[in-house]
């Protein structure tokens, strides 16, 4: 059976314009993922992988091209109505925590669930930190943290509202090799657990294989797709 898309890109530009001239940054993107995939998005540095990232979670509006999220057209709505999408479909884990360093580990988490207005926001976050293994670091700031830890907040805290889509932008590039290895072990079993589309950004083949897609970005362009380990197991 083949799952409902729940992102969908046609025919997606973007052009930067500038005083030195027009830079072509996607030149035509076609991508199409179903619900509860895992997909590896690689590239070298330059290649459009990252700023594919921005316009799949509405952080960076496309030229021209149709871009559909979780059943949205993210090239009709509003900057609000991107956040209130965001906030309801997507959670996103970047390289670097962005974690609120004046703020506990539990404060950190509630946030976006304070944002969308749920009144059970600090019951919620304790829960995820839990199924991250920090239930016992609730009230710690992310200075009293290791990277593998507060990268472990950070998954949290995009976790919490539930997300339809989880995008990981070089989860591990902060953290050494046991680390590393450790945070996406986590990344595709609460995949397994909960069903969430992951969507994973990085320069590393290695971790992009354990994906059961990989696709190839380079010169703003799809130029190849491969399984990946995923799905084979």
């Amino acid at each position: 059976m083949v799952p409902e898309k729940i992102i969908e890109l046609k025919s997606v530009h973007l052009t930067l314009h500038s005083r030195a001239g027009s830079v072509k940054i996607l030149r035509g993107v076609d991508l199409a993922i179903g619900e509860g995939e895992t997909v590896g998005i690689v590239g070298p540095s330059g290649s459009g992988k990252s700023t594919l990232l921005m316009i799949m979670t509405g952080l960076e509006k496309a030229s021209s091209g149709i871009v559909n999220i979780a059943g949205q057209d993210f090239m009709a709505l509003g900057e609000d109505g991107l956040a209130r999408a965001r906030g309801e479909n997507i959670g996103i884990v970047f390289q670097s925590f962005h974690l609120v360093p004046t703020m506990t580990a539990l404060e950190n988490v509630a946030l976006p669930l304070e944002f969308l207005g749920r009144a059970n926001a600090r019951e919620r976050a304790a829960e995820v930190l839990g199924t991250v293994g920090l239930g016992h670091r609730l009230d710690h700031f992310p200075a009293q943290l290791s990277g593998g830890e507060q990268q472990r907040v950070a998954i949290a805290r995009a976790l919490s509202p539930n997300p339809k889509i989880l995008f990981a932008d070089e989860p591990t590039g902060n953290l050494d090799a046991r680390n590393g290895e450790q945070i996406m072990d986590l990344l595709f079993s609460l995949h397994k657990r909960h069903g969430t589309t992951l969507v994973l950004i990085t320069h590393d083949q290695r971790l992009a294989a354990r994906c059961g897609r990989v696709i190839g970005i380079e010169d703003g362009r799809i130029a190849r797709e491969t399984h990946g380990l995923e799905s084979v197991a």
